[in-house]
């Protein structure tokens, strides 16, 4: 028997209710259908998304300026997922050499399994991308800046040269957090973020996104979604939404932290080059100027030549308030150290390079616990 109790009608609230379910209940039989755009058609199955799941996704493809935004279970996922939804056999993708390492490793191993050739160009070539762009060319991704070395790219220049020859331009929004980089208006066809990193804030979830304008990639992107089953928890979207308050908050916050940061390295003897894309001494530097409407708090060092990787190591390890470890974007500062190796596209900063996610924590408590660590590198 099923329950009859009801609950009083007319409770509102500022929070958006997390809705819960895989079951969907249909009126009557002839309204049951598996149609996946929930918009379209109607609420059909929990895979396709909840009320919640929905609100979140309107809300981020209305800051990103787009008209369609699936959201998916991470950052990788929303990769994974437009890879492959717009790719098939035979066809070859240009890929930044600066790409997030998952998104890399899903390159050279899955998709080349599938038939999918590939060529990783240098971040920096601008419209001369054009010499690599093959008939077979489908997709043209960005990643700007580089989430490690942080090269930021001339989008408009990369997207003006793919769209002469057809191919769609993808880029990987996450460090702008959406909102710092107007993608649809500098002539990206499709953007992705990590909602896990500034949208979420928090260190406490795994969510992406991808935003589109165009219908014919949303119907083809949503076809994929359903057949993969790329279902996100309604619990995770409304920690989302609830990072989407104080988004703006944060990230003025860790941008005025993480300059006065950058600018205090770029003094120190310890440290060759500060890899900040407001600073001019970062690759890129005039196409963030240009085109961007402020910066996040993610950046790296490269530490001068001298340290063994061990030093590295232990200069990562005397910091006190830097915890150690990967993602980004939350309340709390990270630091990581990486080994890039030498390429023709990329400086030689070999194991010298380490990576900064600034947090909320007090500035000059920051720049303290720095100080300490460059005492033990020099031990």
């Amino acid at each position: 028997m099923h329950p009859d109790a009801t609950v009083p009608h007319g409770y509102r609230s500022l929070a958006t209710p997390v809705y819960r379910g895989s079951t969907t209940i249909f009126e009557d039989a002839a309204a049951v259908n598996d149609e996946w755009d929930q918009e379209r058609a109607g609420y059909t199955y929990g895979l396709y998304g909840t009320p919640t799941t929905l609100e979140l996704a309107a809300r981020i493809c209305e800051i990103e300026g787009g008209k369609h935004t699936i959201v998916t279970p991470g950052g990788q996922a929303a990769i994974s997922l437009i890879d492959l939804a717009l790719l098939g056999s035979g066809d070859h993708i240009l890929v930044p050499n600066s790409v997030y390492r998952p998104n890399r490793r899903l390159t050279t191993g899955m998709l080349a399994r599938f038939g999918v050739s590939a060529t990783f160009y240098d971040p920096l070539i601008g419209a001369e991308i054009a010499g690599l762009i093959r008939e077979t060319t489908r997709l043209v991704w960005c990643e700007s800046p580089g989430s490690v070395t942080m090269e930021v790219q001339d989008v408009p220049a990369i997207a003006a040269a793919a769209h002469e020859r057809g191919a769609i331009v993808v880029l990987d929004n996450t460090w702008s957090a959406g909102v710092l980089f107007d993608a649809f208006a500098h002539g990206v066809d499709v953007t992705m973020q990590a909602l896990t990193k500034y949208v979420g804030g928090h260190s406490d979830l795994l969510l992406g996104s991808v935003t589109v304008r165009d219908s014919e990639i949303f119907r083809r992107l949503g076809a994929a979604r359903a057949v993969l089953g790329a279902a996100v928890s309604p619990d995770d979207c409304s920690l989302a939404l609830r990072g989407l308050q104080t988004l703006a908050v944060r990230l003025g916050a860790v941008e005025t932290s993480a300059l006065e940061i950058a600018r205090w390295l770029s003094t120190r003897p310890e440290v060759e080059r500060v890899l900040h894309p407001a600073l001019p001494s970062c690759p890129g530097h005039e196409f963030w100027k240009r085109d961007f409407a402020g910066s996040s708090g993610l950046f790296s060092i490269v530490l001068a030549p001298g340290p063994t990787r061990d030093r590295v190591n232990a200069f990562v390890d005397a910091l006190q308030l830097f915890e150690i470890g990967y993602s980004w974007a939350g309340t709390t500062s990270l630091a990581v150290a990486y080994a890039i190796a030498p390429s023709p596209s990329r400086p030689a900063y070999d194991h010298r390079l380490v990576r900064l996610s600034v947090g909320l924590e007090a500035t000059a408590d920051l720049i303290a616990d720095l100080e300490g660590a460059f005492a033990a590198l020099r031990a």
